[in-house]
C-alpha cells in the first residue's frame, strides 16, 4: 500500500514503525522480522526481550531499533544488544509499564546510555513533552492519548471509558498477561476479575511468566489498557488537531520556561 501511494502521488510516505514482541512465546517474531527486513521498515520497536541478532538484522538494511524498558537492568541488557534507543516506560504508563518514577529512571539510564532516550508515561500535552526534554529525554512517547483520536480503531466504549476514568481507576497487575501492566478497573470488573484477589506486580522473569502471545492478545482485546494519564483526557479529536494543539502547548511551555530564566539570573 505504501509503494502504491508513493507511485500514485509522487510523495514519499511518512516515517513509520512497527512493534515486535521479542519473546519465545511469540511464534511469529522471526517471520515478522523477515517481512520487516524485506520492506526495510525504518523503525522497529521491540519489547519483552532484547536480541542482538534482531538488532543486527534491522541495522543491515539501515533500520533503527528502539526497545521498551522499565528498569535499569533491562536497559543495560538492551544497550548491550546494540539498540539505537531506549523507551523508558515509567510508573503510570499504560500497557506493560514499570513502577519507577520518571525522574529516577531517566537519570539511571542516562548514567550509562548516551543514545536516544524516549520517555513514556502520562504524556498528554505539549507541556508534558517539554517537561520530558527538560528531564533529559530526547523524545516523548505517547500512547493512551492517541487511543482517544478519531482515527484510532478502538471501539467507542473504550474511548468513553478513558474519558470517564481518573488515575485512581488504573490498576497495575500481572493478572491479565503474566507481566505487570496497566488496565482500567471498570474494564477488568466487566470481564470478571476479582479486584481483591489480583496478584501484586513485581519483578518478573520474562522467560517463564509470560502467557502465550495468542492468549495474551485475546485478553487485551477485551480488557482495556490505559495509563494514569487518562486523568487528563476528556475528548476524542482528529490526530491532526491533537498534534496542532500539542505543538502550540509545547511552544508556549518553552517560552514560559525561557521567561522564567530571567527571574533567576
Amino acid at each position: 500500500e505504501l509503494s502504491e501511494f508513493e507511485q500514485q502521488t509522487g510523495n514519499r510516505a511518512a516515517p513509520y514503525g512497527i512493534n515486535l514482541i521479542v519473546h519465545k512465546t511469540n511464534p511469529r517474531v522471526q517471520a515478522d522480522l523477515e517481512i520487516c527486513a524485506k520492506h526495510k521498515v525504518p523503525l522497529v520497536i521491540t519489547s519483552l526481550g532484547a536480541v542482538k541478532e534482531l538488532v543486527d538484522t534491522v541495522h543491515s538494511y539501515g533500520g533503527v531499533v528502539f526497545h521498551d524498558v522499565t528498569n535499569r537492568r533491562h536497559a543495560e541488557k538492551a544497550a548491550e544488544a546494540g539498540v539505537d534507543g531506549l523507551i523508558a516506560v515509567c510508573g503510570g504508563a499504560g500497557g506493560h509499564a514499570g513502577t519507577t518514577n520518571p525522574f529516577a529512571l531517566v537519570q539511571e539510564i542516562r548514567s550509562f546510555f548516551d543514545k536516544t532516550l524516549l520517555l513514556a508515561g502520562c504524556i498528554n500535552s505539549g507541556s508534558d513533552v517539554a517537561a520530558a526534554l527538560q528531564m533529559g529525554a530526547d523524545l516523548a512517547y505517547m500512547g493512551t492519548r492517541f487511543i482517544n483520536t478519531v482515527e484510532s480503531e478502538a471501539v467507542p466504549e473504550y474511548k468513553q471509558m478513558i474519558n470517564d476514568c481518573g488515575s485512581k481507576d488504573i490498576v497495575h497487575t500481572p493478572a491479565v498477561s503474566g507481566i505487570p501492566a496497566s488496565f482500567m478497573r471498570p474494564s477488568m470488573e466487566a470481564n470478571g476479575y476479582a479486584m481483591d484477589k489480583l496478584g501484586q506486580p513485581g519483578e518478573v522473569d520474562y522467560g517463564t511468566k509470560l502467557k502465550p502471545v495468542s492468549d495474551e492478545a485475546k485478553a487485551w482485546k477485551t480488557v482495556w489498557s490505559a495509563g494514569q494519564g487518562c486523568a487528563g483526557i476528556h475528548d476524542v479529536v482528529p490526530v491532526a488537531e491533537l498534534i496542532g494543539r500539542m505543538s502550540d502547548e509545547f511552544r508556549n511551555a518553552i517560552q514560559t520556561q525561557a521567561k522564567a530564566l530571567e527571574i533567576y539570573r
